[in-house]
């Protein structure tokens, strides 16, 4: 069994030193440098794939300033490094919610995912997240994995989108992504929602979130509340906050009917992505905003936010 811990993920400075020097006050340099890659879906007005575009079609933007475009990948057939994000605190007992999650997941493993992508479960409940089985074509630990799961105890989802994407970056394959699901009841977590985006926008994977059977009752949402914060409409904002930030998206469903739904759908924006990367250098460790742009035809883009 693994657990991953909550720490901050932030790239190290890259910096010269001569031997037998003693270190100046105040260097001319200290610039870290970042090869920043990202996952961009391309559509049209009517929401199709767009899929003829090549690198000269696309304009990436650091905090307004051109940057080079340094990698280039575009193959509908490429595998996907698939992490799944599982909630399974006490609250995702009601309304059977984990074992719906559970049956669209065996769904998701066994058909939906081509055999050659990658999956890996992680879960979460009262403040750990465990790794329940690593990244792997060989579905049996991933379905071994989730159908031991039971739910118990209370929900750090704040604490768990700190330290996850770190965990789905590892993944070998170039294409990746993470898939949260959860009903959004947060009340155990040492990160504020605000602390954890900040760590995941930092980390170059996507999240896709499902917010499923979200309480709407204020009596259920009053007997897991830690604050008065915890409400429908802020575990709603909460979650598009984390999945928007990164490039993902958001999905709130109340039946295994959508969340196949979903799934298709999401594989289906996997196999269309572009990866693009370029070459950062930063004096510090403030957040830089990216947009892209394509100069050709009116297409709608969506990619992480910066970092």
């Amino acid at each position: 069994m693994c657990f991953l811990s909550l720490v901050l993920f932030f790239p190290l400075a890259v910096a010269q030193q001569k031997s037998g020097k003693k270190a100046q006050e105040n260097p001319a340099y200290n610039v870290n440098v970042y090869a920043v890659t990202m996952a961009v879906t391309v559509q049209d007005k009517k929401g199709r794939y767009v899929n003829n575009l090549e690198e000269k079609d696309f304009i990436v933007y650091e905090n307004n300033e051109k940057k080079q475009i340094t990698y280039f990948q575009h193959d509908e057939h490429a595998p996907l490094s698939l992490t799944v994000l599982l909630d399974v605190s006490g609250s995702m007992g009601l309304e059977n919610k984990l074992e719906e999650c559970r049956q669209a997941l065996n769904i998701l493993a066994q058909q939906i995912l081509s055999p050659q992508d990658e999956i890996a479960l992680l879960v979460f409940a009262d403040g750990q997240v465990e790794v329940a089985a690593r990244h792997s074509t060989d579905r049996k630990s991933f379905l071994a994995a989730l159908e031991a799961e039971k739910a118990f105890g209370k929900t750090a989802l704040n604490d768990a989108v700190a330290v996850s994407p770190e965990y789905a970056v590892r993944a070998k394959n170039e294409k990746r992504a993470l898939l949260l699901i959860t009903d959004g009841i947060e009340n155990d977590s040492q990160t504020s929602p605000q602390q954890a985006l900040e760590i995941a926008r930092r980390v170059e994977v996507p999240i896709y979130v499902i917010g499923y059977k979200i309480p709407k009752s204020e009596e259920i949402l009053a007997k897991h509340r830690k604050r008065s914060g915890l409400t429908t409409t802020g575990i709603v904002e909460n979650l598009t906050l984390f999945a928007e930030a990164t490039g993902g998206q958001a999905f709130f469903l109340n039946n295994t009917e959508e969340l196949l739904s979903a799934f298709y759908q999401i594989k289906k924006e996997q196999s269309h992505q572009y990866i693009i990367g370029y070459t950062s250098y930063k004096d510090s460790d403030d957040y830089k905003r990216i947009r892209v742009t394509t100069v050709k035809g009116n297409y709608r883009l969506r990619t992480r936010k910066g970092y």
